[in-house]
């Protein structure tokens, strides 16, 4: 999954693709570096983060999304914790939510939107809000409670009426945790994964990993690339990724040392 971040404000490429034309360039050559799915944000979601009205969200989306509906034909995901900014993006050709609050802050009627379109809905862990999670993060055993959370947000999705199937999990590094936190949940992948849910990490060039290399975030693919091969040994289904060509021969080789079919 490649990442296009439509936000002036977001950590790692904050206003580099606000025009339409320059962020139909990037997500073509993520496709052509072999994207699987493209993920759309138009509201950063970094510490801190102020939040944007629905109607600047879409102002910044709508178009871009209807450029790349017209030129790739690859799945696009929306990173929105709006209903109807989901909905309207589901109108015009999305196929996927990305609710980074889990349902927690956009409740059962983003699950009933998700529903109502059979799109694919992302439910990952965190807690509060971008100004508020890094305040949030005690836990007495992070696995643990992430996991009981996750449960709690597939209930709220399947109780309104979501198909299991449609359903893709992320324990949501550095999403109201430490970076002995985020580390933590990525040695014990294989829990998340064992609930049979598709898994899906988003470790590219986050704090935990500056924290870990004393690198700044320009420089942290490598620490990026250790992360996203920890996650395919331990079979997680999908990388949400900034530099896709890169981590793409990561993921390869990391399937075939898991023995995957090449």
């Amino acid at each position: 999954m490649g990442i296009l971040n439509l936000t002036p404000d977001s950590f790692s490429d904050g206003g580099r693709y606000l025009e339409p034309e320059a962020a139909l360039k990037r997500a073509a050559q993520m496709v052509a570096d072999g994207a699987d799915i493209l993920d759309l944000g138009a509201e950063s979601t970094r510490p801190g983060a102020q939040p944007v009205p629905e109607t600047e969200e879409l102002e910044r989306l709508l178009p871009v999304l209807e450029k790349i509906r017209e030129k790739l034909t690859v799945p696009v995901s929306i990173d929105t914790t709006k209903s109807e900014v989901a909905r309207k993006c589901l109108e015009a050709g999305a196929a996927i939510i990305n609710d980074v609050s889990g349902l927690k802050r956009s409740g059962v009627a983003m699950a009933k939107v998700a529903r109502e379109f059979g799109a694919g809905l992302v439910l990952m862990h965190s807690r509060g809000t971008p100004e508020t999670m890094q305040t949030l993060t005690d836990y007495s055993v992070v696995v643990a409670e992430v996991l009981a959370e996750l449960h709690e947000s597939i209930g709220m999705a399947t109780a309104a009426g979501v198909d299991r199937e449609a359903i893709v999990i992320d324990p949501g590094l550095g999403f109201a945790k430490t970076a002995g936190q985020s580390l933590e949940i990525l040695r014990n992948l294989k829990v998340f994964c064992e609930l049979g849910f598709p898994v899906m990490i988003g470790p590219s060039r986050k704090s935990f990993i500056g924290q870990v290399t004393g690198r700044e975030t320009p420089e942290r693919e490598f620490g990026t690339a250790a992360c996203v091969a920890a996650a395919v040994l331990q079979g997680v289904r999908i990388l949400r990724v900034h530099e896709v060509k890169a981590m793409r021969d990561v993921i390869v080789m990391a399937e075939a040392i898991r023995g995957l079919p090449l």
